[in-house]
């Protein structure tokens, strides 16, 4: 692979100015705030990754970058001139490949092209230099059935080079692939750029893999939740090719976990207000039981505390994976983070070490502070039969989660009933207290 330094410089001219977006759906009084007052900067040659968990807008920001989505509010510039619908300079990659199933390589590849009048001629030729760059010489008439994962993947890059863009916009683009093939097209995509062999001015990547983010960008910027927002900015300042297993590869991710993990907020910041109450309302993580007994168990088998980093890779949990179990382990209170670190507090130490039952006496003592769990207990204590529908918590839940409503009470489910506190009767569609049925 090509050996360069990082290619922008800072002397370079600045490509793409977002200022000030917000993206929000939604009557008001109802709306959700999928990204708010987000500011970002491309300057040519850069490499940027989007960096954050799910739920954080990134892929939102990046659509209503390629013009594929209106922002509600601020502005999206490019070289300084106000961008209104798609973006005529940028094109996107998604991350489910996106091809026409009855189209061949050459003919997907040549597809927009055509949409804009490209004489036959130049589209067969222009296919044929990009399928070559791209290493499917010799597939240009098969179809994307016949093709791998990392193979189609490969007909989606060449696809969106055929257009020239200045700004190419890859949206999770190895997420779909299995390891070893996103690996491999991750060195490919690389050499590409790097050897300065795509029609490309700069490239924004949205992840969720903050190892793949250090290997590959030259500045990642990490996003926050709810709403969507930047958190910081990092730098990557080290030298192409980079080794995972290099020291100043290692302390860059365990910076970037650190920041997207945060620290651990207050008791009342965590926990957040009840359903219809003044206040933020805070989202239960999708987090199973299980798992959460498998991180406090390896959590104090290494002596109460572990890096995120390591944690993460030791338990093979991709950062979408572990952040909600480590959330819901802040929540109860059976662990916090601190300087990138996981840390057991001793109520985590007790659940880590007791039996079943006990566990779930914990976990039932503990999500009983949590303001939306608490309010179906009191809710369904309050009631005669102590048994309400469905539909009375899903309309309530409404007002604060939206669409996101019935996840989130399908996830207080899941949790109470681990805990033995309520359950969900699918013959009547009603919640109703554990103790109400013994």
């Amino acid at each position: 692979m090509t050996t360069m330094t990082t290619m922008a410089t800072p002397e370079t001219a600045e490509l793409l100015t977002v200022r000030g977006v917000t993206k929000s759906y939604g009557a008001e009084g109802k709306s959700f705030t999928a990204v708010q007052n987000v500011d970002l900067r491309i300057a040519e040659g850069e490499f940027v990754c989007l960096l954050g968990p799910s739920g954080c807008g990134k892929s939102t920001l990046l659509r209503i970058i390629a013009g594929l989505m209106p922002a509600t509010s601020g502005q999206v510039l490019y070289c300084g001139r106000h961008i209104a619908g798609v973006n005529p300079y940028a094109t996107i990659v998604f991350q489910t490949f996106a091809l026409f199933p009855w189209l061949t390589v050459e003919q997907n590849v040549t597809v927009a092209l055509k949409a804009r009048g490209v004489d036959l001629p130049t589209r067969h030729a222009t296919a044929l230099r990009l399928i070559d760059t791209v290493g499917l010489d010799g597939f240009e008439k098969a179809y994307p059935r016949e093709l791998s994962g990392g193979m189609r993947q490969k007909v989606g890059f060449a696809r969106a080079m055929a257009v020239e863009p200045e700004l190419l916009c890859l949206d999770e683009p190895f997420s779909a692939l299995d390891v070893l093939s996103a690996e491999a097209l991750r060195g490919e995509l690389m050499e590409l750029w790097l050897g300065k062999k795509l029609p490309t001015r700069a490239i924004l990547m949205v992840t969720h893999n903050i190892e793949e983010a250090v290997l590959m960008a030259d500045r990642i910027v990490v996003m926050g939740k709810n709403p969507g927002h930047v958190v910081t900015e990092i730098p990557v300042g080290l030298r192409h090719p980079r080794a995972r297993k290099d020291t100043a590869f290692q302390a860059l991710v365990d910076r970037v976990y650190a920041a997207v993990a945060g620290h651990t907020p207050s008791e009342a910041e965590a926990l957040g207000t009840a359903p219809g109450q003044p206040g933020h309302t805070r989202r239960l993580p999708p987090a199973r039981i299980n798992a959460l007994s498998g991180l406090m168990e390896r959590l104090n088998e290494e002596g109460g505390r572990s890096d995120l980093y390591r944690l993460g890779a030791d338990l093979q949990l991709e950062l979408d994976d572990l952040l909600p179990v480590l959330e819901a382990a802040q929540i109860l209170g059976f662990a916090h983070v601190t300087e990138g670190d996981a840390v057991l507090t001793p109520l985590g130490k007790a659940f880590a070490e007791a039996s079943i039952l006990t566990r779930k006496q914990l976990v039932a003592g503990r999500i009983l502070r949590q303001p939306t769990i608490l309010w179906i207990f009191e809710t369904l204590r309050q009631d005669d039969n102590q048994r309400v529908a469905k539909s009375f918590f899903l309309d309530k839940l409404r007002a604060d989660f939206g669409d996101e409503a019935p996840r989130q009470l399908d996830l207080a489910i899941k949790w109470a009933r681990y805990a033995e506190l309520f359950a969900f009767d699918d013959d009547t569609d009603e919640l109703y207290l554990e103790a109400a049925q013994e």
